[in-house]
Formats: structure tokens, C-alpha cells, sequence
């Protein structure tokens, strides 16, 4: 079987433009990803309440290899130079989108859409003119979906889902109603799931059912 070679598709949109073809494979590659959590400090409890926030982008981190002695470019074929220059310009900002371009590493059955992050290039070899000959390219990519794809995968839970929340700070029913339905006038529905005759009687650190959306159609937000 014929070595494959990574290559960085440049994306405009959901097509490639441009192609960046590695020199030598990495030999490793790592994927890293975190989640950020809300962590709450309720007086009498003997640790915080962590709440999720949200999801962080994968991160892929990896090393390329740029070698003018093993492999001399000819017939106007690009160089360490060359090639650097190739892989900086991946940092720079479009003028028709305000932005560093999307790419998308590919390397057998990896494909990973991301925005370069970070880069940092460590020369260690150099011609008799000082130009550099050898050089390591240490690469951060971070995942890039769109706001459609975010929605999509995985699809976010709905109100028509039965949810538990912890009250938080100065949280009110009117205020979770909102937060769960985008309707503060559905606080009654929380009220009543949760035997709540005084809707202020509730404090940081009290346990509440969110009740299904649809418990409360065609009832005119009465029960």
C-alpha cells in the first residue's frame, strides 16, 4: 500500500481551495477536550454546586517536519522557506471574511475541521547563507462547526423533556420559567410540579422538577 500523506484542505465555506501537502507524516497526534462547569458555593454545604455551562472545541495538536536535505526542491519547488511561509499564512486574517481561514486536517481516516489556533516553527538547521533548511512546526487546530451543526449534534434538549435544576443565587420561578420554556408566565407550571404554594419560598440549594412543555398545552397556562 502507497503511503498516504497528511495534507491541510484550506475551506471556503464546504470547499476546498487550497491544499497544503505535509512533507513527513507527523509521528503522533493528540485530541483534547473539556467541558467548563459553574461551580456555586451554598453556605452549610460542604463542597460547591458544579453546574454544566457549556462544551469546548476539540483540540488536535501535533509536530510537522519541514527538511530542505531530504527533500531538495527543484524546478521552482518550494523550500523550508517556503513552506513555512505556506503554513503562516493559515494565521492570517482574509480580507473578504475578516477572519483566519477554516481548514481541515486529513490524514487517512482523521478529518478534523478546525481554525488554527497556534503555531510555533523552531528552526534547527540552516544553509551557509543562514537561510533556514530544517525546520519542526508545532500545530494547535481547534474544532470548527457552525452554529447549525452545533444544534444538530447532538440535538439540545427541549422543554417537552422532564429536567431537575438547582436553584442558584437569586434564581426565581419566574426566572427558570423563563430560562426553560422563554416564557416567565409558565412559573406556575414549575410551582405545581413541585407542591409550591409560596412561589418566593424557594432558596439556593432547593432540588426543582422541570416539568414536560406539554404538560401544560391546550390548558390555557392553567391546570
Amino acid at each position: 500500500m502507497a503511503l498516504e500523506k497528511a495534507v491541510i484542505d484550506i475551506l471556503d465555506g464546504t470547499t476546498v481551495v487550497d491544499q497544503i501537502r505535509v512533507l513527513f507524516n507527523p509521528t503522533d497526534y493528540s485530541i483534547e477536550r473539556a467541558n467548563v462547569f459553574k461551580s456555586t458555593s451554598i453556605p452549610g454545604l460542604s463542597g460547591p454546586i458544579l453546574q454544566f455551562v457549556n462544551g469546548e472545541a476539540d483540540m488536535l495538536s501535533l509536530e510537522l517536519f519541514l527538511d530542505d536535505y531530504t527533500d531538495r526542491p527543484s524546478g521552482g519547488g518550494k523550500g523550508t522557506v517556503g513552506r513555512l511561509d505556506d503554513l503562516a499564512s493559515l494565521l492570517e486574517i482574509r480580507s473578504g471574511t475578516h477572519a483566519a481561514p477554516v481548514v481541515r486536517f486529513v490524514w487517512g481516516r482523521l478529518s478534523f475541521k478546525a481554525i488554527i489556533e497556534k503555531m510555533s516553527r523552531k528552526m534547527t538547521l540552516f544553509h551557509p547563507n543562514g537561510i533556514p533548511a530544517r525546520a519542526s512546526v508545532n500545530i494547535t487546530f481547534k474544532e470548527y462547526r457552525t452554529l447549525t451543526e452545533l444544534l444538530r449534534e447532538p440535538r439540545l434538549e427541549s422543554p417537552d423533556k422532564s429536567k431537575r435544576r438547582v436553584v442558584v443565587g437569586a434564581d426565581s420561578l419566574w426566572i427558570m420559567a423563563w430560562r426553560e420554556y422563554r416564557d416567565p408566565a409558565r412559573w406556575r407550571v414549575i410551582a405545581e410540579a413541585n407542591d409550591l404554594d409560596d412561589s418566593r419560598s424557594i432558596r439556593p440549594g432547593d432540588w426543582l422538577v422541570v416539568p414536560p412543555l406539554e404538560a401544560d398545552l391546550g390548558t390555557g397556562g392553567s391546570r
